[in-house]
């Protein structure tokens, strides 16, 4: 026990960190005005120049490392297309919103119709204001939907989506009584505001929502009140926004002796539960569910990348793949209009890598994704990760 509680410190201490990132200044949105409902024309008898930024530079290996996987995946995508070309110019940001900000007017000062970067929320943002009275739309490989709006777009997954698409999976299969367990970060508060929304959509009950400080006494404190929430509630299942790199594997460790058992309330997870892979090995992650992309496709943009530049893929690499796809797609109808919000957020969406994608009026985003479970240490695909739209939506 004092083992597993050490760790979860160290887990702890190490999601705070990561987390930080996400939670950065938002500006208002910016509409655009002019051709399509906002952004450019451009010339359908060349090359389109897409910018993509990337966070090169700032003296930081990781970031030098994701930098160039973005930059091999949009490379790749290019090679895809057929009946489109992209004129791609890449710039580095070193990871700071002013750098970027400068890039991005220089991308546009060299010609670029669209920019597709940077990375992290706050370069995002600077790069959406700079840009936005030269009437060019931003797709950022953010999830921070408090930045997203006007001329910035966002191709991170996000929470709502993932809470939009578990909760109505629970629903149908009768996990309908659902309590709501979240830290005390603003990270935590977005996890459980998507939750609650995506409850009231579905027509499912919320019955209990417990916060708890984000450290290691504070996951240790909650464990009567969540159990005492699902009981009062009647509750038969408990969704939580805890990460594997954070309190997930406590909580899956105490609620069980608790007696909030996984047999009797359906555990259900805002994020991935399969990695890292030593996750699976928990007892009282067995049987819990939570939301991935279509796993025959990311396999296969895996063993495609690695054929091309022999090695794997940054986690959120395929993002740079997406975003060129998806100009890619709109490029090949010959339209002038091809890169405007009008465009941009048609409802048919795009095909990415990990699944379908479509980009929302909001900024936001929606993306096809399959539910998975563990079982007997292993995921297992319960519901298929939908192929098109048809029927979906919000």
């Amino acid at each position: 026990m004092f083992a597993v509680l050490a760790n979860a410190r160290k887990a702890i201490a190490l999601f705070f960190a990561l987390t930080a990132l996400v939670i950065l200044a938002a500006c208002e949105p910016v509409s655009l005005g002019g051709i399509g409902g906002g952004g450019p024309s451009i010339n359908t008898s060349a090359p389109v120049p897409v910018a993509l930024l990337v966070p090169r530079g700032g003296g930081n290996s990781g970031d030098d490392l994701l930098a160039q996987s973005l930059e091999n995946a949009a490379r790749l995508a290019i090679s895809d297309l057929e009946g489109a070309s992209i004129d791609l110019r890449v710039y580095s940001t070193g990871g700071s919103p002013a750098q970027a900000q400068a890039q991005a007017l220089q991308a546009v000062s060299d010609g670029a119709k669209i920019i597709l970067g940077p990375v992290y929320g706050e370069e995002a943002n600077a790069v959406a204001v700079a840009v936005a009275p030269k009437g060019i739309n931003v797709l950022s490989f953010s999830n921070n939907t408090t930045i997203a709006g006007g001329n910035l777009f966002i191709l991170g997954p996000t929470f709502q989506n993932t809470a939009n698409r578990l909760v109505s999976y629970a629903a149908r299969h009768g996990k309908d009584r659902i309590v709501i367990a979240h830290d005390s970060t603003v990270a935590g508060q977005l996890g459980r505001n998507a939750i609650q929304n995506a409850i009231g959509r579905s027509g499912a009950t919320l019955a209990g929502t417990v916060s708890y400080d984000f450290s290691q006494q504070g996951v240790v404190s909650a464990i009567p009140e969540i159990r005492s929430a699902v009981s009062s509630g009647g509750a038969n299942a408990l969704f939580l926004t805890a990460n594997t790199a954070g309190a997930m594997p406590l909580f899956s460790q105490l609620l069980p002796e608790a007696g909030v058992r996984p047999e009797t309330t359906q555990y259900i997870g805002l994020t991935r539960w399969d990695i890292p892979a030593q996750t699976l090995e928990l007892p009282g992650v067995q049987g819990g569910w939570f939301a991935m992309p279509d796993p025959t496709m990311t396999a296969r943009f895996s063993s495609r990348y690695n054929t091309a530049f022999s090695g794997q893929p940054h986690p959120i690499g395929g993002l740079a793949y997406d975003g060129i796809a998806a100009i890619g797609a709109l490029v090949k109808a010959g339209k002038r209009d091809a890169l405007t919000a009008s465009a941009l957020t048609q409802g048919a969406g795009f095909q990415g890598v990990n699944g379908i994608l479509r980009l929302r009026s909001d900024g936001t985003n929606e993306r096809g994704l399959a539910v998975a479970q563990i079982r007997d240490k292993q995921v297992v695909i319960i519901d298929q990760a939908p192929r098109s739209f048809d029927g979906l939506g919000f």
